[in-house]
C-alpha cells in the first residue's frame, strides 16, 4: 500500500489521493465493522437470542463514553490537519498533548458514574425483563475498557491527520480481530456466555492501546511529544470543543435514539422487536463500511487544503468523495433490498425473529442512495473548522427528524411508524444539508478563488 504524508495531501491529485485514504478507511471500518457482525452471530448463536439484545441495550451506554476521545479525536485531528498544511507544527503537537488529557479526565470520570448507577441506566436504556441480568454482566465488565477504547478512537483519527491512514487501518483491525478469536476462546471453548463476551471485547480494548501507543512512540509518527505539551491550554481545549462537541453530540443523539427504540420497540412489540432493531444496527454499521470510509478519508484531505489556502483542490474533494461514496451507497441498497431474509438468518434461528426483521431492514435502508451527500457535507464543515453549521447538519438527521418521527409516527402507524422513521429523516437532512452545503461553496470557495 503506498504510504502518504502529510505533504502528499497538498499535492498527489485529489482521486488518487482520496483512494489512498478511503481504502484503508474502509478496510479498518470493514474489520471493526464484521467484528461487530461476527461478535453478535457467536453470541446469538452460543448464547441466545436475548443477548443480542442485551448487548444492544449496552453499547449506546459504552459507546457514547468512549465517543468523548472519539470527540476529542476528531476536534483537534481538524485543528493538526490545518496545523500541519499551514506548517505551524507547534499548534500540532500542543494539540495533540491537549487531546490526550482531556480525552482521560472525561472518560474516567464517566465510567465511575457508569458504574456507579449502573441498574438505574441499563433500565432506562430498554434492560428489562429477560433482558436486564445479562446486559448487567455485559456493562460492567465492557466499561472497565472504555477508556482504552477511547484512546485508541482519538489516536485513530490523530494518525489519519498525520497522512498515515494505513496505520490507522490497523488501529482498527487489531482490535476487532483479537475480540473474534477471543470470542471463540471464552464464549465458545471455555463457555463463560456473557463473561465471555464482555471480557473480550474489554482485552481486546486494552491491545489497541497498546498498538497506539507504540506508533506514536515509534519513527513512524511526526508527533513527538513533550511533557509540556500535555498542560492545558485555553484556546486550544475551546478550538477541540467546539469541533469535537459535533461528533459527541451525534454519539449522544444515537444513545438518546437507542434510549427511545429500546423502549418503544420493547412496548410495541416485545424481545423480537428489540432483538430485531439490534440486527438492522449491526447491518448500519457494517454495510455502509465503504460510505463511511470515503467520509474518513474525505476530512484530512479536505482540512489540509483549506489550511494552505488550495480551495480548488478543496471543491473537487467534496465532489469526488460525494460521487465515490454516492456510488457505493447505491450498491450497498441493492444488495440489502435483495438479500435482507438471507442476512437475518445469519444472526439467529429464532422464527419469530426471522419473520418480523427483513421487513424492518427494507424501511431502514430505503434511502441509502442519497446519504452520500448528507454524510459529506456535514463532514466537510467539521473538516474546515466551521463547528456551528458542522454541529446542525450533523444532528438534523436523528435529532431534529428521526427522534421526532418515532415519537409521533407510532401512535397513527404503530410498529410501522418507527420503521418509516427512517428513510423518511434520510431525504430531510439531505436536502437541509444540500442546501447548506451549495451555499457554503459560492458564498466562500467560489469567493475566495475568483
Amino acid at each position: 500500500m503506498a504510504k502518504v504524508s502529510a505533504k502528499d495531501l497538498g499535492e498527489q491529485p485529489i482521486s488518487k489521493l482520496l483512494v489512498k485514504q478511503a481504502v484503508p478507511a474502509s478496510i479498518g471500518i470493514l474489520v471493526m465493522s464484521l467484528n461487530i457482525l461476527v461478535d453478535t452471530i457467536f453470541v446469538g448463536h452460543w448464547i441466545g437470542s436475548i443477548a443480542i439484545a442485551a448487548i444492544n441495550i449496552v453499547l449506546p451506554v459504552s459507546f457514547f463514553i468512549a465517543a468523548l476521545g472519539m470527540s476529542i479525536g476528531v476536534g483537534g485531528s481538524s485543528i493538526i490537519s490545518r496545523a500541519l498544511g499551514a506548517s505551524n507544527h507547534e499548534k500540532a503537537l500542543k494539540t495533540f498533548g491537549n487531546q490526550i488529557t482531556l480525552a482521560l479526565l472525561f472518560t474516567v470520570s464517566m465510567v465511575v458514574l457508569g458504574l456507579t448507577y449502573a441498574d438505574s441506566i441499563i433500565m432506562s436504556f430498554g434492560g428489562k425483563g429477560a433482558i436486564f441480568d445479562p446486559a448487567k454482566i455485559y456493562y460492567q465488565i465492557v466499561l472497565y475498557g472504555v477508556p482504552f477504547l477511547a484512546i485508541c478512537m482519538l489516536g485513530n483519527t490523530v494518525i489519519r491527520a498525520e497522512g498515515k491512514p494505513k496505520f490507522a487501518m490497523y488501529a482498527m483491525m487489531i482490535p476487532s480481530v483479537s475480540n473474534l478469536i477471543l470470542d471463540y476462546i471464552l464464549i465458545n471453548l471455555f463457555d463463560l456466555g456473557m463473561y465471555g463476551a464482555a471480557w473480550a471485547t474489554t482485552i481486546s480494548y486494552v491491545i489497541c492501546f497498546v498498538f497506539i501507543l507504540w506508533f506514536f512512540l515509534s519513527k513512524h509518527s511526526e508527533l513527538k511529544l513533550n511533557f509540556v505539551h500535555f498542560g492545558l491550554n485555553l484556546s486550544v481545549v475551546k478550538e477541540i470543543g467546539s469541533l469535537g462537541f459535533v461528533t459527541l453530540a451525534r454519539q449522544a443523539v444515537v444513545s438518546i435514539t437507542y434510549l427511545f427504540m429500546n423502549n418503544i420497540l420493547f412496548d410495541l412489540g416485545g424481545e423480537t422487536s428489540v432483538t430485531a432493531y439490534a440486527i438492522v444496527g449491526r447491518m448500519l454499521m457494517f454495510a455502509l463500511f465503504p460510505v463511511f470510509g470515503v467520509t474518513q478519508g474525505f476530512l484530512p484531505i479536505a482540512g489540509f487544503n483549506y489550511g494552505a489556502r488550495n480551495y480548488d483542490r478543496v471543491r473537487e474533494s467534496i465532489n469526488t468523495a460525494i460521487k465515490y461514496a454516492a456510488v457505493l451507497a447505491t450498491l450497498v441498497f441493492i444488495l440489502l433490498m435483495a438479500f435482507p431474509e438471507a442476512i437475518t438468518k445469519m444472526f439467529t434461528s429464532d422464527v419469530e425473529v426471522i419473520k418480523q426483521t427483513p421487513s424492518d431492514m427494507r424501511w431502514v435502508f430505503a434511502a441509502t442512495p442519497i446519504i452520500a451527500l448528507q454524510l459529506i457535507g456535514a463532514a466537510y464543515f467539521q473538516a474546515i473548522g466551521k463547528a456551528t453549521p458542522a454541529l446542525l447538519l450533523t444532528l438534523s438527521r436523528q435529532g431534529f427528524f428521526f427522534i421526532p418521527l418515532i415519537l409521533i409516527l407510532p401512535k397513527f402507524y404503530g410498529e410501522l411508524g418507527v420503521w418509516m422513521s427512517f428513510p423518511i429523516s434520510d431525504v430531510l437532512s439531505t436536502l437541509v444539508t444540500g442546501y447548506f452545503l451549495n451555499r457554503e461553496i459560492r458564498k466562500d470557495l467560489i469567493a475566495k478563488t475568483e
